[in-house]
């Protein structure tokens, strides 16, 4: 009996602790963005793995261009293997609603305009740090499922996008797992 007990408040400790381990740490943001200085391309330099850039195979960007009504004009396009280039066009806007919305946390929807009123066709698109004059942007989810690397030159300064993954390595992304952008 006591062994039973034992092993059942083993049981709970550890499905305690597990539950602990697995809610994720606030992701800080970058402080002061400005949506139209960030507007304009940007290339992939790396990326978490996704289903939906499954068949990029280089010259991945992003143009972003700030539209009057405040949201964001999104087109991603990339490379695939037979040369030809795919193309997605989104939606973006604060994630946040107020006079202290954080400019650098966005959401992005690539559903048809009719299906905006679904909180679920939104994905996180949060700017969590900007290096140089709006050179170098590291991007991500709060759950740390999506991760991205990009800078405004095609060809990046390696050591600069390391120190980024390496940033991104302190906050608990799965930097082993990235992409390196051709």
């Amino acid at each position: 009996m006591k062994k039973m007990l034992l092993g059942a408040g083993a049981v709970i400790g550890i499905a305690l602790l597990a539950g602990c381990a697995t809610t994720p740490r606030a992701l800080p943001t970058q402080a002061g963005v400005d949506l139209l200085r960030y507007a304009g391309t940007w290339y992939e330099q790396a990326r978490l793995p996704n289903r939906f850039q499954r068949d990029c195979t280089g010259e991945v960007r992003a143009d972003y261009a700030l539209n009057p009504d405040g949201t964001l004009s999104v087109v991603n396009q990339c490379r695939q293997a037979d040369g030809s280039v795919k193309r997605a066009e989104a939606v973006g806007r604060l994630a946040e609603r107020g006079p202290d919305a954080d400019p650098a946390k966005l959401e992005v929807r690539f559903a048809p305009d009719w299906t905006s009123w679904l909180p679920i066709v939104w994905g996180d698109y949060w700017i969590i740090r900007l290096d140089g004059d709006y050179e170098y942007s590291l991007v991500g989810t709060p759950d740390r499922k999506y991760l991205w690397v990009l800078t405004r030159d095609e060809r990046a300064d390696p050591q600069h996008v390391q120190a980024l993954l390496d940033y991104a390595g302190t906050l608990g992304f799965a930097v082993d797992e990235m992409i390196r952008s051709e």
